[in-house]
């Protein structure tokens, strides 16, 4: 545009200038006017003809049409006077056309058809008819370059050859349009040659700055075009030019030639849906996946505007490269899922602690939905564990820290409370001030009540609810220092349950569990205030009463325990009767701790069940030394197996009929270093309680195998060996393997050997009674209910296929013959066993009547110090052997009797 407006301005000036040449001209000489007009508008023409071969401006081209047509027009007028034959008015019209002033037009016509041939006339004209072919070339020349510049501006190489035409052509007319001017021009005055040197001047100097212009607006649309060049290739988007048309690439930036891995060369005409790896073009703001040489893909985003390159459409997509932005939605939408899947509660609010955000959880936890919670804070709703609001503390907290966390209690929309553990934590801007709260919340109603279980149990036992030992302790302690300051005495009281353990034996251990359970009810009915009941193990239980003058007023206490405990407890189905021994220890007569009151108080309730049952006792220091006899007696049955300190002694059983010993029992005796001989009841309850009555029954086991070895070796009668073995040994899996290794390490069949059981400890096997007898039936072991008829009889058990003997108790013998109902009673166990197959063995025998009566009541076999008593392994041995029998035993040999 620079260059047309100075194209405009110079022609402007040129038809100025000569406007004015002429105007001097028709006052100097009407017809120079006419023919000089002519001059200039051929002049003109080529000048505008060049500026339009520059250029391609329209307006230049019509410049040169108009000037053309005046020189067409002098040239058809010219003719039409040449050939005499002309209208007048079609001349003047044409010189009218021509641009020729009216005033002119007459004397030019009168020179041209009379003066033709006149003096410089002739020449003029000669010079005139001489350019007609060139000025016609120069027409055609215009049209050629308006088809050019109609397809788009040409080369410059192209420019240059029309240029250099046109400067051609204008060589050859230029000076023969002198000579025409010079000839026609002839005599005009000076003033005329200072016009046209004037306008000619004008026109160089306006040429010169045109052209110095076009240079520097070429130089500043080349340093434009590498700017943009410079531009193109810096950006951070990889551009492409595509063709509208063809979809073929036009040109791409350094960033497309980066992101594809292709040079710029490689990529120009390639289609531009290529280089995406779905086909078809990406559409505008739509994500697309860039595709480089090796396969791999990028997410792109593209904007495209559509522009003119010279006659064709051309799209430029500008792709931007939105792989953060992909891996940040992706990382979003991660985390809101995330978010929404958290089982705790997660709050997002402003900084003036307005709710924005809520998961899943939260509204699950506590009713309220984002809508309902959009007009208020997060913290009205939570107070702290006190009912009192969350303190500007906390504010100042995540102030400074940016962190806390703590224990609140928080409402639900229906109004209802629960206990919360709530997490806060806060997001800061760029300059550390705080953005968001982030809250995190559980539900702890489960866990704190689990804690709260927890804590129940640290404290309480388990089965009853009463404080354990540890607990109890501890409360007795707080009882003793409050006794110290208020001057009064604080008494323990150790309860323990007469024959509980027979509960156990006889019922199971699920009836004696809820036995212990009724009892510990029992105990809490009858006490007052001031007055804690515990459970320190077993069926042992200890209560604790404060505030008392002296220690005998526990008495009080102690019998309303012992009334309440011996009424009939209702079990399930069973309805059991039992009592309990008390012992009561005090404070600060017997005890300044909890330890030694419990320990005094134990000691007391030993000797009340050792002396009477159902009873309570005071403690004496007395007691005391009982109660460590016990405990060393304890540590040293710990060691007596170490020490070999057990023995076996064996009691025969005879056969009523003959008198002849048909088996032994082995029974187990402690030869305590300090204490001497102890038999069974001092010290197998202990072992029960410590756990070793396991050990203790292998021993028995293996040696009295070991016994029937030697005597077999010895080459004495056959005998059976019976070993008694409680209920938690034979209960155990590996009883049956440590069984089958003992007869087998001794060589002995399974008939040589019988198990002693009692009815309760059948019992206690539960739904391993089948499976454990009839694997002992397996080893051709024999099984012998020990004690019959004295404990829980179900007569089911006796079908077993390895019972094989019925141990009638010696409580049923003692009043034989003359006691009616244990006769009775005896006759019915007889009759019993003979029905199921079983042998009968009488024990206690130790009267020549209860001998005959059990021998014509039909039992076969008999024990009891009637016969003998329990002997050394030696002393059986000279039974075995008359001529070796010494002469201390005191078996009876009975002789048979005719029936």
């Amino acid at each position: 545009m620079p260059l047309a407006y100075a194209l405009a301005v110079v022609i402007g000036l040129v038809l100025l200038l000569t406007w004015g040449a002429l105007q001097v001209q028709v006052t100097l000489a009407g017809f120079l006017n006419g023919e000089s007009l002519w001059s200039k508008a051929q002049k003109q023409s080529v000048i505008d003809l060049d500026n339009y071969a520059i250029t391609g401006d329209p307006e230049a081209l019509a410049s040169f049409r108009r000037n053309y047509q005046v020189v067409m027009s002098d040239k058809a007028a010219r003719d039409a006077i040449a050939s005499g034959h002309f209208q007048r008015e079609d001349v003047y019209e044409s010189f009218r056309r021509g641009g020729v002033i009216p005033s002119a037009i007459p004397g030019m016509v009168f020179m041209l058809q009379y003066f033709s041939d006149a003096p410089n006339m002739r020449e003029a004209m000669a010079a005139w008819y001489s350019v007609e072919k060139q000025i016609a070339e120069l027409g055609t020349m215009a049209d050629t370059l308006q088809l050019v510049y109609a397809h788009g501006t040409p080369p410059p190489e192209e420019q240059q050859r029309y240029r250099e035409r046109i400067n051609a052509l204008n060589q050859f007319i230029q000076p023969r349009s002198d000579r025409f001017s010079l000839y026609i021009a002839k005599g005009a005055t000076w003033l005329g040659h200072v016009l046209f040197a004037s306008v000619f001047l004008v026109a160089l100097l306006a040429s010169l700055l045109w052209l110095r212009m076009a240079r520097r607006i070429l130089a500043g649309i080349r340093g434009t075009e590498e700017r943009y060049r410079l531009l193109f290739d810096s950006a951070a988007s990889a551009i492409v030019m595509v063709d509208e048309h063809s979809g073929e690439i036009l040109d791409v930036n350094r960033m497309t030639s980066v992101w594809t891995g292709r040079e710029t060369k490689d990529l120009i005409g390639e289609k531009f849906s290529h280089l995406f790896a779905r086909i078809g073009l990406p559409q505008d703001g739509m994500m697309s996946l860039l595709r480089d040489v090796e396969g791999h893909t990028r997410p792109v985003e593209m904007q495209s505007t559509l522009a003119m390159w010279g006659d064709r459409f051309v799209r430029q997509a500008i792709i931007t490269d939105i792989t953060e932005r992909v891996v940040m939605e992706q990382e979003r939408r991660i985390a809101a899922e995330a978010l929404a899947g958290i089982a705790e509660g997660v709050i997002i609010a402003d900084a003036d602690r307005y709710v924005t955000t809520v998961n899943e959880a939260f509204t699950r936890i506590t009713g309220y939905d984002m809508r309902s919670l959009r007009p208020m804070r997060f913290d009205e709703s939570r107070t702290m564990l006190d009912g009192s609001p969350m303190p500007d503390s906390i504010w100042a907290t995540l102030m400074v820290v940016g962190t806390w966390q703590g224990e609140v209690i928080s409402q639900r929309r229906d109004g209802t409370l629960y206990p919360e553990l709530l997490s806060i934590s806060t997001i800061r801007d760029t300059y550390g001030r705080i953005q968001h709260y982030v809250a995190v919340l559980t539900d702890i109603t489960t866990s704190k009540a689990a804690r709260e279980r927890l804590e129940h149990l640290a404290t309480h036992d388990a089965l009853t609810g009463l404080v354990n030992r540890s607990q109890f302790e501890r409360m007795c302690e707080q009882a003793i220092l409050m006794a110290t300051r208020e001057r009064n005495a604080v008494a323990v009281l150790f309860v323990d349950l007469d024959a509980f353990k027979a509960v156990n034996d006889s019922y199971s251990h699920a009836i004696g569990d809820s036995l212990l359970i009724k009892v510990a009810e029992r105990i809490n009915s009858v006490l007052g205030d001031n007055e804690i009941a515990g459970r320190i193990g077993g069926d042992e239980f200890t209560v604790l009463v404060g505030k008392l003058a002296t220690r005998e007023d526990a008495r009080e206490v102690a019998n309303r325990l012992l009334a309440c405990l011996a009424e009939p407890v209702r079990v399930k189905d069973y309805e059991i009767a039992l009592s309990a021994s008390i012992g009561i220890a005090g404070f600060p007569l017997d005890g300044g701790d909890p330890m030694t009151l419990i320990t005094n108080a134990d000691a007391a309730m030993y000797v009340a069940k050792t002396e009477e049952r159902n009873a309570y006792r005071l403690y004496s220091p007395l007691m005391h030394a009982d109660a460590r006899r016990r405990l060393s007696l304890a540590v040293d049955l710990r060691q007596a197996l170490a020490r070999k300190e057990f023995r076996l002694v064996f009691q025969p059983n005879v056969e009523l009929r003959t008198g002849r010993i048909m088996a032994v029992e082995a029974l187990v005796r402690w030869q305590h270093p300090e204490r001497g001989m102890l038999y069974p009841d001092d010290f197998i309850p202990m072992a029960e309680n410590l756990g070793l009555i396991r050990e203790i029954d292998e021993w028995v086991l293996g040696e009295a195998c070991a016994q029937l070895r030697r005597w077999d070796a010895l080459r004495l009668p056959s005998l059976r060996m019976a070993v008694n073995v409680s209920a938690s040994t034979i209960g155990r899996r590996a009883f049956v393997d440590r069984l089958a290794e003992a007869l087998e390490a001794n060589g002995l069949s399974g008939e040589r050997l019988l198990i002693e059981i009692t009815e309760s400890a059948i019992l206690r096997l539960g739904e391993q009674t089948e499976r454990t007898m009839q694997a002992i039936h397996g080893l051709g072991v024999g099984v012998a209910i020990d004690d019959f008829g004295t404990g829980y009889s179900s007569l089911a058990y006796l079908k077993l296929s390895a019972i094989a003997f019925l141990k009638i108790d010696r409580s049923f013998i003692a009043g034989l013959p003359g006691d009616a109902n244990n006769a009775a009673i005896t006759q019915a166990m007889l009759a019993m066993a003979r029905s199921l197959g079983l042998r009968p063995i009488a024990e206690g025998i130790e009267t020549q009547e209860q001998h005959d009566f059990l021998l014509r009541a039909g039992c076969s076999e008999g024990q009891g110090y009637f016969y003998a008593r329990p002997q050394p392994a030696q002393d059986i041995e000279g039974m075995l052997r008359p001529s070796l029998r010494p002469t201390a035993a005191k078996l009876h040999l009975v002789p048979p009797k005719a029936t």
